[in-house]
């Protein structure tokens, strides 16, 4: 592959690198959203139960005062009825004070029932002034979190475009040009081709320009006739099994080739010289 060709690749896998982080990054407004909007509902909760609790208050007096004033008129209205004259005009106060009597226990019951809605009113309070208080330790973990995470990204970011930079400086500007004219069109302006097929699109390539891109010697840039990106090839790795497989007899075949040029090596001694041994 070609050196120019070779650092289109690296920066398209820079590219590709540097959208996931900027996704990651713009992500991080809507977690803060997320933690601000529990905040606030725990707020919020704590807000109506205190609105409810004093409307509770506010219909308490309210039923106080009933009580006090049909309480007030039964008293009048037996005053009265110790002075009239007429029976008419008695059972007419004595409907009167049945008819008030009957007023203040109704407002008694609605002021007990106010009585023990402010009790449990009482008690929401309490328990959303809690829930509140765990919240706001919550989001204040979840944000110092949220802003240690949002620094590593962001200093990655800053690293992978200087990455970019150093890359872009290095391709010819026509390429870097029609890199940038594919890939905002295609989303990515490189297509690598294995088994004679654009890896992209899925169409074969014709088999001159297969042999061309596998030449070590091309200087040409092929594009796609498809999907029009830039075409590249890159020589499959060996696998590690098949490369387990090879060790052992290149080693075997190096170990045969030493015992046999030992054995070359360990020549009989001569008939002379065994008799000058023997004699000795």
């Amino acid at each position: 592959m070609q050196k120019q060709i070779q650092k289109l690749v690296e920066l398209q896998a820079v590219d590709v690198r540097l959208g996931a982080l900027r996704r990651v990054v713009a992500g991080f407004p809507a977690k803060l959203a997320e933690i601000e909007a529990r905040l606030a509902a725990a707020k919020k909760r704590l807000a109506d139960a205190r609105e409810a609790h004093t409307a509770s208050l506010k219909d308490r007096k309210k039923f106080e005062l009933d009580v006090e004033q049909w309480t007030e008129k039964a008293r009048k209205y037996r005053d009265q009825s110790y002075e009239v004259k007429t029976n008419e005009a008695f059972r007419a106060l004595q409907h009167e004070i049945s008819n008030a009597e009957t007023e203040v226990a109704r407002a008694e019951d609605r002021l007990l029932e106010r009585m023990v809605s402010g009790d449990g009113f009482d008690h929401q309070i309490k328990d959303a002034e809690a829930a509140l208080k765990e919240a706001e330790a919550a989001a204040a973990k979840e944000k110092a979190a949220l802003a240690g995470e949002r620094a590593a990204e962001e200093a990655k970011l800053a690293a992978a475009e200087a990455e970019r930079a150093a890359i872009v400086a290095e391709i010819r500007e026509d390429l870097v040009a029609e890199y940038l004219r594919i890939a905002k069109t295609r989303g990515t302006a490189l297509a690598e081709v294995r088994d004679e097929t654009c890896r992209a699109c899925g169409v074969r390539v014709r088999p001159h320009v297969y042999q061309e891109l596998r030449r070590a010697g091309n200087d040409q840039v092929f594009h796609c006739e498809t999907c029009g990106r830039i075409l590249y090839y890159t020589e499959p790795a060996v696998p590690a099994s098949l490369v387990a497989e090879v060790s052992p007899s290149v080693n075997a075949g190096v170990d045969a080739a030493s015992v046999g040029s030992d054995s070359v090596d360990a020549k009989p001694a001569t008939p002379s010289a065994q008799a000058t041994t023997g004699g000795q």
